[in-house]
């Protein structure tokens, strides 16, 4: 009994060799499982996932058919349609631009002929010739106001300024306030006459001749060469003042016809022309207009 349970014994005692190789095929099976799930996410990021599963059903030709075009006919007319939209608007706009073009160019021309006229002012004022600004007032203005453009001309041609006309009545005055040897008798009463009905008006200080000198030098400075004339004429000895007066009245004369020719500039409606001889048309902004309704429009209608 001792001999054959001393064999048994030693083999149990050993160690076992199923738990090795247990543990070693866990460990392939993690590894090709790691495996699998990387090649799995590796296929479905590149998109290799979906072409391996099922595919749809093939699609007939009737659902690979385009939707028919519209007809001819109403694509023909959208079309155009959007071209005669677009051309209206380019042919509006043109005409907004065409309008404020000639408005501007209008507006340029009576500038620049109101500018003449001040400049021939100046000139006239200081008794210089006025050269070049002739022709541009013979350009502009000869159709409007031919009168006031040659009445300019010819005063330029012999100017006669304020401080002329003042100096001029000043070297007059002594002869200015005697009565004249030589006068008629219908002459010496005319003038006592008015003297009679001066002196009835007015002090006998402010009839005096030489308060009528005074009087008629500050209407000179004023510009109001009617007075000066009129102060002029009812002194005593008036006939020696003669040139004087008919030099005033050519001063008054050219200031009328300047004054035309700047009124012209701005408020002539068709005759007015610019630089180049063409007529500036355009209504002026200065022009004034009817109101509506206004009973002069009634009645031209």
């Amino acid at each position: 009994m001792q001999d054959i349970s001393a064999p048994l014994a030693s083999p149990a005692s050993a160690p076992p060799p199923r738990s090795r190789s247990a543990g070693l095929t866990l460990f392939a099976l993690l590894i090709a499982f790691l495996l699998g799930a990387a090649l799995v996410a590796w296929l479905s990021a590149r998109g290799y996932l979906a072409m391996l599963g099922p595919q749809p059903a093939a699609t007939t030709a009737a659902d690979t058919t385009p939707a028919a075009p519209p007809p001819p006919d109403a694509a023909r007319l959208a079309a155009i349609g959007t071209v005669e939209g677009r051309l209206a608007m380019l042919e509006d706009r043109i005409s907004r631009v065409d309008f404020q073009t000639h408005a501007a160019a209008g507006n340029a021309g009576r500038a620049e002929g109101l500018l003449i006229a001040f400049a021939a002012r100046r000139m006239i004022d200081r008794g210089e010739p006025l050269g070049h600004v002739s022709d541009q007032l013979r350009l502009r203005f000869m159709n409007a106001q031919p009168r006031a453009v040659q009445t300019v001309i010819d005063f330029a041609a012999n100017p006669v300024t304020i401080d002329g006309l003042a100096a001029r009545l000043e070297a007059l005055s002594p002869e200015l306030t005697v009565t004249q040897s030589d006068e008629s008798l219908w002459d010496r009463a005319r003038h006592e006459v008015t003297s009679l009905f001066v002196v009835r008006r007015d002090s006998g200080a402010l009839a005096s001749p030489a308060a009528r000198i005074d009087r008629a030098r500050v209407m000179l400075t004023a510009r109001r060469i009617d007075n000066a004339i009129g102060e002029v004429e009812r002194l005593p000895g008036a006939d020696a003042a003669d040139t004087w007066i008919a030099d005033a009245r050519r001063f008054e004369a050219v200031q009328k016809a300047l004054d035309l020719l700047e009124t012209t500039a701005m408020l002539e409606p068709a005759r007015l022309q610019d630089g180049e001889g063409q007529a500036v048309d355009q209504p002026s902004p200065l022009a004034p207009t009817a109101p509506m309704g206004d009973p002069t429009e009634a009645a031209a209608e």
